[in-house]
Formats: structure tokens, sequence, C-alpha cells
């Protein structure tokens, strides 16, 4: 598979000069807007925001809409991608998600949140909501999405659509004078 590399640049830019993406489909809690200050706070900027570069010059954002409302007078790392609107649309819609896809070591998040000490107590709350959500199987582990698949035996069924009930128990004495195992259906 040939996969292109769409990054043009890497830039540092005022956020507050960045447009908003406007089919932007996310929203953010209070919890979590309280949450990436105390981040920002602790460690600063370690991720580039996404824009492109539209036809009047402007950059719109396709991720990092948070991290700029947060900081509007920041200059923040941004890559500028070489992509049309309609693909700025399909990341926007697909970047997040497919983030959300990935499974969690129950093991390491535990060992990771005993090693890392946070200033800010809306940052331990976000980790202690992770580890509670992660021992309630909030999210599949790496065991439960390897475990083996369970071996179900071949089964072969008809499903006959009756103009109703009486029609039912018909072709069901009929179908148990011939032999066959049948079930009464109902949906």
């Amino acid at each position: 598979m040939q996969i292109r590399d769409r990054i043009k640049e890497l830039r540092r830019v005022r956020a507050g000069d960045l447009q908003p993406h406007p089919k932007n489909w996310r929203t953010h809690p209070d919890s979590q807007r309280d949450a990436l200050r105390g981040v920002l706070a602790d460690i600063g900027y370690a991720d580039a925001l996404l824009v492109r570069e539209g036809d009047d010059g402007l950059l719109e954002l396709i991720d990092g809409h948070l991290r700029a409302e947060t900081t509007p007078d920041a200059l923040v790392p941004v890559l500028v991608l070489d992509v049309s609107a309609d693909e700025a649309d399909k990341i926007l819609l697909t970047h997040d998600p497919l983030a959300a896809m990935a499974g969690a070591d129950r093991q390491r998040v535990g060992d990771l949140v005993e090693s890392c000490d946070f200033e800010h107590p809306q940052v331990v709350e976000m980790l202690d909501q992770l580890e509670k959500d992660l021992n309630q199987s909030a999210w599949p582990s790496d065991d439960e999405a390897n475990r083996p698949e369970v071996d179900i035996p071949e089964l072969y069924q008809v499903v006959i659509e009756c103009e109703g009930e009486h029609e039912q128990e018909q072709v069901y004495q009929r179908m148990r004078k011939e032999g066959y195992r049948c079930r009464v259906l109902t949906l």
C-alpha cells in the first residue's frame, strides 16, 4: 500500500488566529477543560494541532480545537496539512474515534499512574476515572481483545415467514411430522 505524507510543514502560530472548523462535532465538558489546563500547566504542549490552509490563506483547525481555545494567546505548534476541504472533513470525523478504538493494558496503566505525580487535582481526578473505567471494563483490555474465538458448531436453519399464528402452527406440525427439530419463534 502506498501511503502519502500529507504534512507540508510545522509552524508556530498564535492559537487565537486559527479558525475553528465549522463542522467540528466534538464537545468538551468542564472536566475535560480542567484536566487539559492541568496537563498544559504540568507538561506544556507536547503535540501539534492539525490545520489546513484555506483559499483565503487562513489556517483552519482540523484537530486541537480545545487546546486552541484554552491558550488563545500562546504560540502553538501546528502541522499544516496538504488536504482538501473534503479530506479535512474525513480527518475531523475519524481522528478521535480511531484513537478511541485502542485497547488498554490495565497493569501498565496502573503502573504509570503510580509512577507519575501531577500537581493539578483535575489531572489526578481524570486518571482516577481512567483506572475506575478500566477496572469496570469500560475499555477492552488487550487480554480481552486477544481472546481466542469460541468454537460454535455449525447449525443449518431455515426461517419460514407465516401470515399468522394459525399458519405458523400448521407449518410447525407438518415439519415435526417429517422429522425435523423445530422451534416456534415470534419476532
